[in-house]
């Protein structure tokens, strides 16, 4: 195991969880920090850049925009 498998974390979202920002209400008190909205509906996946919780998109694309 590295040093970041006990924090990395995979956080699979759907079109209610729009817009997305990380770190979400649902996320641990220790994993606070700056909030940082995230297109992962647009992109399918991404990773927070600050906590590198990785959020899969699973819900269908938003009409529109």
């Amino acid at each position: 195991m590295g040093a970041n498998d006990q924090t990395s974390r995979v956080v699979e979202v759907t079109e209610t969880d729009l817009p997305l920002h990380c770190p979400t209400p649902k996320s641990p008190v220790w994993s606070m920090h700056p909030r940082v909205f995230l297109d992962v509906a647009k992109a399918g996946q991404m990773l927070c850049p600050y906590c590198g919780t990785r959020y899969v998109y699973k819900g269908q694309r938003p009409k529109g925009h």
